[in-house]
């Protein structure tokens, strides 16, 4: 299953048709047995977009399965260095191996290839980057949504109905966005399912700050609100696009003298370490966050102990 905007970006894909063909399969395969999501599937498409284009280059024609199969370690790495002088960060380079990787262990499944050329190359090494959490105090001003900063009442209830879902509830904003008219948390509410990366289902706890802010802005919202529909609706009845957000946190911000790192995202790093930070266990953490493996949540922990010590560096009197 593809977007229209993948099917038009999948048209520039270069390659013989035969690759061409199982590209495609390899795309319907993620959507429909992975159920990876439309934006990480397009990001997918994309690297190994890229990929097949340097191929093409590279080996002075369209490549077929059979050039894919010769390919060799020092291929991947002359596509990687190729991508780093056209000033593509580590991040983004491992993340297009990745990628690379996936669609060949597909065609070794197969039997049409062997994939451990692309095993020998080694991803870029990454700077390791903490998450960077808001305190709780600049946390509780930027869901109390007391600033007055939007044109009409029902959006600035909206906004902080969605950012206080972001840090009482540690969601992604696709998630809290994502939300129907029915799944609303009404008053009295404990818990709420959510569906996660990879379509991975979590209950997270509601808090009754969370239920009566989301219950703020539907008493104030304009449109009515379909219970099969998104709950989060924009200034002109539509689905809430996540921008509207990320604009909104910049406007608090400003007013709250925020640095640049306190974006919405940095409300569901908050909860998860001040979750930590108040004897929370990191499997609990976990489970809440809804990651897949526990080392994404032990970074947390190196949240704490940085704040630790910057604690001590500042205050111990033989500095």
């Amino acid at each position: 299953m593809k977007t229209q905007d993948n099917e038009t970006s999948y048209l520039l894909i270069t390659a013989q048709s035969d690759l061409k063909n199982r590209v495609d399969a390899w795309l319907d395969h993620l959507s429909d047995e992975r159920r990876l999501s439309d934006k990480t599937l397009l990001a997918y498409e994309r690297d190994l977009r890229q990929f097949l284009r340097f191929l093409t280059n590279h080996l002075g024609g369209a490549p077929a399965i059979k050039d894919v199969a010769a390919l060799r370690p020092a291929d991947f790495r002359a596509f990687l260095a190729s991508r780093r002088r056209q000033g593509v960060q580590s991040r983004s380079l491992a993340r297009g191996l990745a990628g690379i990787r996936s669609f060949l262990k597909y065609l070794e499944r197969r039997g049409e290839v062997n994939a451990a050329a692309s095993d020998a190359v080694r991803p870029p090494r990454q700077a390791r980057s903490l998450p960077k959490p808001v305190s709780a105090r600049d946390a509780m001003d930027v869901t109390s949504g007391d600033l007055a900063l939007e044109s009409a009442a029902w959006i600035e209830a909206r906004n902080a109905a969605v950012l206080i879902l972001l840090y009482g509830c540690g969601l992604r904003i696709s998630e809290a966005l994502s939300l129907t008219g029915s799944m609303a948390p009404a008053p009295g509410t404990r818990t709420m399912r959510i569906l996660g990366k990879g379509r991975k289902e979590r209950i997270v706890p509601i808090l009754p700050a969370v239920c009566e802010a989301v219950s703020a802005y539907m008493k104030l919202c304009p449109y009515a609100i379909d219970p099969t529909g998104p709950l989060f609706l924009g200034a002109r009845g539509g689905p809430l696009n996540p921008r509207m957000i990320q604009l909104a946190m910049e406007k608090l911000r400003g007013a709250l003298g925020l640095p640049d790192s306190a974006t919405p995202h940095a409300l569901r790093h908050s909860f998860a370490t001040h979750l930590l930070a108040g004897g929370g266990d990191l499997r609990t953490i976990q489970e809440l966050l809804g990651h897949a493996s526990l080392a994404s949540t032990q970074i947390y922990t190196e949240v704490d102990s940085a704040h630790l010590l910057a604690a001590y560096d500042k205050a111990h009197p033989r500095k």
